[in-house]
């Protein structure tokens, strides 16, 4: 069976938990024998490290083009038609003249190489929508060309190039929803990526949502049917943390850490409130608020306010490597999310040994037993859960044992497993 696969980024060129997750069931999808999959990412570094995937950037999908010569502009300007409209690309130092212009908004500008591909980032930035349109019509290419049975797309970044894959192959369409606009911004989404959304859910054969509470937003939000949608939680790759070198922990004291984007979804002011009220009642605890975000600076203002400084490590990002020290070093992890699809990196803690707390608003949180689980508003419950544990020293590592176990479980063999079995339902190749 051969699976057209999109998705916006792949280790180790990642911005989160979607390139981590997009990782894990690929690498494990690529052991089933019976298994193609081609992996579509905007632009292809090189470095992508799965042996048993082949990957394609669609920066080196050449499109139909034609050359026309315009007698006002001592250059030719290449066309590429993006749904009968017509887009110019000019020479480097025209476009960028002309791309500060007001332009017509049935219009934007392209940048292409030579060869006749888009220059494509893969990022996150202000050109995001045009590179997506880009991504779009080099995947309706790419599906002409190749052979597959199934397509699976990864979030809403990619959901129109699955579309369009469809449209031309006839194919069956899996959306993989990791996290919803709801979740990325509360009650401030941007409406654009709410269609986006919306219409890759609703055209798509089958969903897969990463948790019930996703499963829930998508039917609660965008109206789409429960019965064409199933769960497949995330889970974490097999891994040994006895050989990692601890031998610099960050602090002889109780560490209480948090790890990843420090933005709104993730809950980062909750945590420095209940460490504020840990603080109060025991000295022998530091905490560590590792990643990057809109808001760092803010929460490290909110730490000086409180009489913090003196207790708190702002890292910053940590990479890979280091990721494992910081939990190995840690007596407890904290995910407060306030929104949280299911949140990985409480498992990946769990799997190092550490006690967690996470928040009930999380995927995650539906997933495990063996963990602490409060409301990401209530500050003060977090701040005794905390306490409770950095103190009793029984309860802790029994729940870091019992814990332990549990992520070992929750492996990304098994979710992949659930996927193959969908792919052969929709190819009529089996339940």
């Amino acid at each position: 069976m051969r699976v057209l696969m999109f998705g916006w980024e792949f280790p180790p060129h990642i911005s989160g938990g979607l390139g981590t997750a997009c990782y894990g069931l690929t690498k494990s999808l690529s052991q089933i024998e019976d298994l193609e999959i081609t992996f579509v990412v905007p632009k292809r570094w090189g470095d992508e490290d799965l042996p048993n995937i082949t990957f394609v950037g669609a920066d080196q999908v050449p499109v139909i083009s034609k050359q026309i010569q315009f007698d006002d502009l001592k250059s030719k300007i290449q066309y590429y038609e993006l749904h009968s409209q017509l887009i110019p690309y000019l020479g480097t130092a025209e476009y960028e003249a002309l791309k500060a212009e007001q332009l017509a908004t049935e219009n934007c500008l392209v940048e292409v190489t030579n060869e006749g591909k888009f220059v494509l980032g893969g990022g996150y930035g202000s050109t995001l929508f045009y590179e997506i349109k880009y991504y779009t019509l080099a995947a309706e290419a790419l599906a002409k060309e190749l052979k597959f049975d199934v397509i699976h797309v990864h979030d809403w970044m990619c959901y129109q190039a699955g579309i369009a894959a469809k449209r031309v192959s006839g194919k069956p369409l899996v959306a993989h929803i990791h996290s919803t606009e709801f979740d990325r911004c509360g009650k401030t989404v941007n409406p654009l990526i709410c269609i986006v959304e919306k219409e890759g859910l609703m055209k798509a054969d089958k969903v897969i949502a990463v948790s019930e509470l996703t499963r829930s937003i998508i039917v609660r939000n965008y109206g789409i049917d429960a019965r064409k949608t199933t769960v497949i939680h995330n889970a974490v790759e097999a891994f040994d943390y006895s050989a990692v070198e601890t031998s610099k922990p960050y602090s002889p004291d109780k560490i209480v850490s948090f790890l990843g984007r420090i933005t709104m979804q993730k809950g980062p002011g909750y945590f420095v409130e209940a460490a504020g009220i840990v603080a109060e009642k025991i000295k022998n605890v530091r905490f560590v608020m590792a990643g990057k975000g809109d808001l760092l600076d803010e929460m490290k203002r909110k730490a000086a306010e409180l009489n913090l400084s003196g207790y708190f490590e702002f890292p910053g990002f940590v990479a890979d490597n280091e990721i494992s020290k910081l939990f190995l070093s840690s007596s407890v992890f904290v995910m407060p999310s306030v929104s949280e699809p299911f949140g990985i990196v409480a498992l990946e803690a769990m799997q190092a040994g550490v006690a967690v707390i996470v928040s009930r608003q999380s995927g995650v949180a539906e997933a495990v037993k063996n963990v602490v689980k409060v409301d990401y508003w209530d500050s003060v419950g977090l701040a005794e859960a905390i306490v409770e544990l950095v103190e009793n020293d029984k309860f802790r590592k029994k729940l870091a044992v019992k814990g332990k176990a549990e992520a070992h479980k929750l492996l990304w063999k098994h979710s992949a497993a659930k996927v193959y079995k969908l792919y052969k339902s929709l190819a009529g190749k089996g339940e």
